[in-house]
């Protein structure tokens, strides 16, 4: 048989040189497919001229003819182009799949241009309805309601971690995720597949890609750099990819309200291989190693606030310094195997390593007072009087060791428009951690005891002597181990519903997990979590998909919910729950002869054994006990195309309110309570010079809830931080672009692509802030709310070059 038939083997391409999963390569009646890389291998009749045509959602039809001697085996690499008129009048691309299934896909180029004070993939989500973030220098985010905890991180379906005791975007430094080596990106705020883990709120699915030549990227700026090379063996089987970062953050931190000595560094390498042992078996490696410091002396603050009327000013002084490393070291190994041209099976084994520690001792002295607003007198903008003095003195030892390993079993079975899939995972995670923190306050020359200490206290007029107490400490060492056995089942079907197009998915997930550790004993516990989602496209002249979705999502808890605000770890915590239903239209239309897209969402989310928290800046405490109902609902909108010939932007406006319950008083809002959002991401050009472009991300957002102080009630603190607005705009001038033809040994020629700009950071200097501290009048024995504010307006250069 083999004689009278040659082989064609090779890989699918799109424009952007991705490979593209699941085409379909037909000759005759016979065909196949090609696998999760885009890679296939088809027998053809020898000595005959044959037709190959290749087929994928969103392209042109691809047509070409070959021959092949019998025995042959010749490598064929093709590109599809983009369908533009594929569906009536109206232009979809390949993101049909994505809009069946209410992802919102985002292009790498965009990620990588847009300006940001952190930028990346997180700083791109920001822009995204129901995407909420206060902070520009962390790359931790809230999604509809939900803690910074509740987001899922995959990279090529391996789940990645990011360090815990981080307490500061300033200490955050850089996201796992390398742009110079991604793929594609797909993003769901909601209602996501059971294949999906477990977790609340979203999924963040990242594909890193596999090189088809020789090349690299070089960026630096004044926030530091990334070099990156990619490659392939001359076999085509071996591909490599890397990239190593560096960023250094004292241009923000320098230009805030504290004058202090501050050295942030951040550095990562990562690297993604991967060989091809046979035409169905292949080996890849996912690995990096992560190092950050953050070393941080303030000497002195000033913050202003008040009103014009009555001004406040707060003066503080300090002593002492922080120094704080996070260490972090991630290995993944994926083998796939194409058992036939219906069932793909992957195995998966990855390990997760950190080593944290933090250690401060901060003494801080201030004072609180009017400031004087008469214009015409010597001391204009001075402190005239002081309304409360007093001084603050924080002490830290905090170490953290973890360790976590996975080993998971992914497979996929497709018989006609069914697809099965399916997983069963095995995690292993080991914590020791030791927490040894307090806090000492003097107000007005009085120790502030905590409130929990009922004892009678008679100065001046008669001694006290008591033992003077912090006013918060926390000490605790904890050995913790959690075993946990999770899995899915899913079913996805498309088929026609009269004349309409509909797909379906029904799922299910198991979890099962067993907490244990020094002094406590083992608790089991396991949750089942039912989902499905349906979509249908009418046969309209409209191109319009509407799609409903619900499900349960627990959320087993991990380390850091298991452990209260005192650092006890309490491993009868229950699992959380919420039930999504989500409603969505998606709508693709022209307007001005160019392609627009229209996506409306509405949600509502009931959750259950909630695990109340508190936000620091980025730091979450939790309570560590499951005695509080809560809600979200909301509106997310989010119009995205060509509003400039040959650029893709979008206009997002989300509402949400999210409220929770801890006893009969009644609902409060959450600490993510977040009700508006406006976000613009713009790209334009100079139309007589298109090579200098403009990029614009601009977000708005009303006030989070201000938090309370320590050990005091929250029903009496509802007051909301001032709203949150921002603008980072970024100019550049492309020397070299992909499509440019020069002459013939031009050193450009060695570019793909070259590019010098620069980016104003907070354009209109806006002083946003992210938390309260709350300060004590000694006269009144209230308390002030002083704003923490981010960074101010901040200009930076920037090179990047591609070859």
């Amino acid at each position: 048989m083999q004689a009278q038939t040659g082989r064609v083997k090779g890989i699918i391409f799109d424009q952007d040189n991705n490979p593209i999963p699941f085409a379909e390569i037909t000759y005759a009646n016979e065909g196949t497919t090609t696998n999760k890389n885009g890679f296939y291998v088809i027998d053809i009749p020898a000595n005959k001229t044959i037709e190959i045509k290749v087929n994928f959602l969103g392209f042109k039809q691809l047509t070409t003819r070959i021959k092949v001697s019998p025995g042959d085996d010749i490598e064929l690499n093709l590109v599809l182009k983009e369908d533009e008129e594929q569906i009536g009048e109206v232009t979809i691309t390949a993101e049909k799949r994505t809009r069946i299934e209410g992802i919102s896909s985002l292009s790498p180029s965009v990620v990588r241009r847009i300006p940001g004070a952190n930028p990346g993939v997180e700083n791109i989500l920001n822009t995204l309805p129901g995407v909420n973030s206060n902070n520009e220098l962390s790359t931790q985010y809230s999604v509809r309601g939900g803690s910074y905890d509740e987001n899922l991180v995959y990279v090529n379906e391996i789940e990645v971690y990011r360090p815990f005791l981080i307490r500061s975007g300033q200490q955050e430094g850089l996201s796992f995720v390398n742009t110079d080596m991604v793929r594609s990106v797909n993003f769901s705020a909601g209602g996501f597949k059971a294949r999906f883990g477990d977790k609340l709120s979203s999924v963040l699915d990242i594909e890193y890609r596999r090189p088809t030549e020789f090349g690299g990227s070089f960026e630096a700026s004044l926030l530091g750099g990334s070099v990156s090379l990619e490659g392939v063996s001359k076999n085509k089987k071996l591909t490599a990819i890397g990239g190593v970062r560096y960023r250094d953050n004292s241009l923000f931190v320098n230009a805030k309200q504290i004058e202090a000595n501050f050295v942030p560094r951040f550095t990562d390498a990562q690297t993604y291989v991967t060989y091809q042992f046979s035409e169905k078996f292949e080996l890849s490696f996912l690995g990096n190693l992560a190092v950050n410091t953050y070393d941080y002396e303030p000497f002195t603050r000033r913050t202003n606030f008040g009103t014009a009327a009555q001004p406040i000013a707060l003066l503080v002084f300090y002593e002492g310094q922080e120094k704080t490393r996070y260490d972090t070291s991630f290995g993944a190994f994926k083998a796939t195997y194409q058992v036939n041209d219906k069932f793909n099976a992957r195995l998966i084994a990855s390990a997760y390593h950190t080593q944290e520690e933090e250690n401060f001792d901060i003494l801080a002295q201030y004072r609180l007072g009017a400031v004087s607003s008469d214009f015409g007198a010597d001391n204009f903008g001075e402190v005239e009087f002081s309304e409360g003095v007093g001084s603050q003195f924080l002490h830290g030892r905090n170490k953290l060791d973890a360790f976590i390993i996975n080993i998971e079993h992914l497979g996929n079975y497709k018989e006609g428009e069914h697809l099965f899939e399916y997983g069963l995972k095995y995690t292993h995670e080991d914590f020791r951690d030791r927490l040894q923190e307090y806090e000492v306050i003097d107000s007005a020359g009085f120790n502030v005891r905590p409130p929990e200490f009922d004892i009678r206290n008679q100065q001046p007029y008669e001694p006290f002597e008591g033992d003077i107490e912090p006013f918060e400490r926390i000490r605790a060492f904890n050995e913790t181990q959690i075993d946990r056995i999770s899995g899915f089942l899913q079913w996805s079907y498309r088929t026609n519903i009269g004349s309409a197009e509909a797909w379906m998915n029904v799922g299910v997930r198991g979890h099962s997990w067993t907490t244990q550790g020094a002094g406590t004993s083992a608790q089991t516990q396991m949750v089942v979590s039912p989902r499905t989602q349906f979509s249908i496209k009418p046969a309209w002249k409209k191109d319009m998909i509407f799609r409903l979705s619900t499900g349960m999502y627990h959320q087993p808890p991990f380390y850091r919910e298991l452990r209260d605000s005192v650092g006890q770890v309490q491993p009868n915590v229950k699992a959380q729950r919420a039930i999504h239903y989500v409603a969505a239209n998606d709508y693709s239309f022209k307007m001005w002869k160019r392609p627009f897209r229209l996506v409306t969402e509405v949600y509502y989310k009931d959750m259950d054994n909630v695990n109340p928290f508190t936000i620091e800046n980025v730091r979450i405490r939790y309570r560590a006990r499951n005695d509080v109902k809560a809600y979200a609902y909301g509106l997310d909108m989010r119009l995205n195309g060509e509003f400039v010939p040959g650029t893709e932007s979008w206009v997002s406006f989300s509402y949400m309110k999210t409220e929770e319950k801890a006893d009969e008083r009644g609902y409060i809002p959450r600490p993510t309570d977040q009700r508006l959002k406006f976000a613009i991401l713009f790209q334009d050009y100079v139309e007589k010079f298109p090579k200098m472009k403009l990029y614009l991300n601009m977000v708005y957002n009303t006030g989070l809830p201000g938090g309370s102080p320590r050990f005091e009630d929250p029903f009496l603190y509802q007051n909301r931080l001032p709203d949150y607005h921002r603008v980072d705009a970024g100019f550049s001038y492309a020397i070299k672009e992909e499509d440019d033809v020069l002459r013939e040994g031009h050193f450009l020629n060695n570019f793909r692509y070259l590019s010098f700009g620069f980016e104003i950071f907070n354009l209109f200097d806006r002083l946003n802030s992210i938390t309260n501290t709350f300060v004590r009048d000694a006269s009144s024995q209230g308390q002030f709310a002083v704003p923490n504010f981010l960074s101010p307006r901040v200009f930076n250069l920037r090179m990047t070059a591609r070859f």
